[in-house]
């Protein structure tokens, strides 16, 4: 069912119908999924995965070390949600032998857009790390089709305000264990090992870039690799924030911009916040995830070449 549809609908129908499908198409590939942008990265940088119910896939081998190396393909994949697959969707994923899914979504986000759909026989591993409330607000300021509770709610910088806590709480007690834990499984990875939030921007991004560094990977290149989720996102997100004005709503869908967007400055609030707790970013490995210095040459050895 289209938005326009349901919009002339009952106000009940609205209320059970379109604030479940709007925030799924904040996070799936539902929306110009086949109009997304092509791989952005060039030469030296990740594959991207095609798929048609996701947008915000890709392997993250191919990128240099600091040392010339390369990380290897077919071991680690990035992704969002993966509810919205299609049966071919399903069967590609067949294709990259993967080991382990890794599913960092909230009970309450798994609830509303769906769990996994992954090929027969991958292990799903459910590591939920907290997003401050992210998703709640955004399906309530959605939901409430009404322009002065959604200017209340995500105006004003109050979505950047919503972003930025949720980038300060990858430093909680329960957060870092999990993203400590999943680098743990990166390094003991065979084949290729998928992880994945709703969007795939944040925490992904955020594991992602950890991730590399820690590999050896330049920070410049970890944080291009951050920032590329805008160009896989953007056409998916744009015609989501289409679809809401056009079925009345929400009166300003670009409220939701700083909600659906990677920025430099979200990124530059978790690094900043590895030098201020932990002094710098080796030490935030062995203290803060928690990593020993065999985990992080074994995760060197089994990610790069």
């Amino acid at each position: 069912m289209k938005f326009f549809d349901i919009a002339r609908s009952r106000r009940s129908a609205i209320s059970v119908a379109i604030v479940p499908l709007a925030v799924a198409m904040l996070s799936a590939g539902s929306v110009g999924a086949a109009d997304a942008a092509p791989d952005a990265a060039g030469a030296g940088g990740p594959a991207k995965i095609e798929l048609q119910g996701a947008v915000n896939v890709r392997d993250l081998g191919g990128y240099r070390t600091y040392d010339g190396a390369k990380v290897k393909s077919g071991k680690v994949i990035r992704s969002d949600a993966l509810g919205k697959l299609t049966d071919a969707d399903v069967q590609k994923l067949g294709s990259l032998h993967l080991q382990t899914v890794i599913d960092l979504r909230t009970p309450a986000e798994v609830q509303a857009l769906g769990a996994d759909r992954l090929p027969s026989g991958v292990p799903l591993v459910a590591r939920a790390i907290d997003d401050t409330g992210m998703f709640t607000k955004m399906y309530q300021a959605i939901g409430s089709k009404d322009p002065v509770q959604q200017e209340a709610l995500l105006g004003g910088g109050k979505a950047e305000q919503i972003m930025g806590d949720v980038y300060r709480s990858f430093f909680t007690p329960d957060s870092l264990t999990k993203f400590g834990q999943s680098v743990r499984d990166l390094a003991n990875t065979g084949n290729a090992t998928l992880f994945h939030c709703t969007a795939g921007k944040d925490r992904t991004g955020w594991l992602s870039y950890v991730t590399l560094r820690a590999i050896g990977v330049p920070e410049g290149t970890a944080r291009q690799d951050y920032l590329l989720s805008n160009q896989y996102r953007a056409a998916a997100d744009a015609a989501l924030r289409a679809q809401l004005k056009q079925g009345g709503i929400m009166q300003n869908p670009d409220l939701l911009i700083p909600l659906q967007e990677v920025r430099e400055d979200y990124l530059n609030i978790a690094v900043s916040q590895v030098d201020s707790q932990f002094g710098d970013f080796g030490k935030f490995l062995t203290q803060g995830l928690g990593l020993d210095a065999g985990t992080i040459l074994k995760l060197r050895k089994n990610l790069v070449s």
